[in-house]
């Protein structure tokens, strides 16, 4: 599961520097990509639609044009693109994110008594601030009016932090949605691996629901596990995206649910199309597209799936950590030129 979701907020479509001096490029053809025909092009196209606009280099801007009179989603895929896999010295690595949906109050009340922060002015990006420890024993926080609302469960809020953005549903019947605002400047460090390095559970135990279960069992050394994290993030009210869409990925626009991934951008280009081959007890074969990024998302064939919002996709994107591969559609004369080594 993405333990470390952190937006960099970046929609830069150059093709930096690669993060490990052996990646490679090696272009392949159609027919190399196992189920490729089988797939729903259109769906994909209409998810490619949502962000292209946005993309700069000359080469994305002429295929975005094409791209919004595309009648044949497959022939424009194939005719404007071709399928390149991109290799490192990382092993490939699927894994699952999705929005939570939490339980909440505009003002704190018994039920609802655990809040949810803006960032403080004086926290500044790329500089260590509190830690998560220091911030709650000490109520640095309290009582500055940096409170978006409140939530019903501590555990809820940490994994909150974790997936950087959700959807409160409000004691009122209103809805309130906040994404990834900032944060304190620590590494983040995995509850889920201390339960396991404390030998309390086995690794293919641990799931959120397995910790959130365990902490409210035992409250006073489930804080002090919460601690060991010492990252925290603080968020923004995201009130311009409707509820019935995305959250907001790397790219300002909304996500879709098994349609966007999040990519190391130092490798692939965010905005492109990928045909991901993941494999494990549920496989999948589906052209997605590159629309979100996350901190412990790096290398070429490193994804993490976006499975929507909700306890049922929280519990489909907490059991993926499967291997496969991936294949970035880049524009043929950029393809050519990345295999070539130009």
């Amino acid at each position: 599961m993405r333990w470390a979701r952190l937006i960099a907020l970046t929609a830069s479509m150059a093709m930096s520097a690669p993060a490990h001096s052996q990646t490679t490029h090696s272009v392949l053809d159609w027919s190399d990509l196992q189920d490729w025909t089988s797939d729903n092009h259109a769906a994909a196209l209409d998810v490619f639609l949502k962000t292209c606009t946005d993309l700069t280099d000359d080469e994305w801007v002429k295929i975005c044009a094409v791209a919004h009179d595309a009648k044949d989603a497959r022939a424009f895929f194939e005719s404007l693109f071709l399928p390149v896999l991109i290799e490192d010295d990382r092993e490939a690595l699927f894994t699952g994110y999705y929005e939570p949906e939490l339980r909440g109050s505009l003002t704190p009340t018994e039920a609802f008594r655990f809040p949810i922060y803006r960032k403080p002015p004086e926290v500044k990006a790329g500089t260590k601030w509190y830690s998560r420890g220091e911030i709650e024993k000490n109520e640095i926080l309290a009582g500055r009016g940096l409170e978006i609302a409140w939530v019903d469960n501590p555990v809820d809020a940490f994994f909150l932090q974790i997936q950087g953005s959700g959807r409160i549903s409000l004691v009122d019947g209103g809805k309130l949605r906040v994404g990834y605002g900032g944060r304190n400047g620590h590494k983040y460090r995995s509850v889920g691996q201390e339960l396991i390095r404390r030998g309390i559970f086995a690794p293919h135990q641990v799931s959120a629901r397995v910790i959130r279960n365990w902490v409210g069992r035992n409250p006073d050394e489930g804080q002090a596990l919460l601690h060991h994290n010492p990252s925290f993030i603080f968020f923004r009210e995201v009130s311009e995206v409707p509820a019935a869409e995305g959250p907001l990925g790397a790219m300002n626009r909304s996500v879709t649910a098994l349609r966007s991934i999040a990519v190391d951008p130092s490798v692939v280009p965010l905005g492109a199309p990928v045909w991901i081959e993941k494999d494990g007890k549920s496989p999948l074969r589906r052209l997605m597209v590159a629309q979100d990024t996350g901190s412990a998302i790096k290398g070429a064939q490193r994804a993490d799936i976006f499975y929507g919002t909700g306890p049922d996709a929280g519990l489909a994107a907490g059991s993926v950590r499967d291997p496969g591969r991936m294949i970035v559609l880049l524009p043929i004369k950029t393809a050519y030129q990345l295999a070539s080594g130009g």
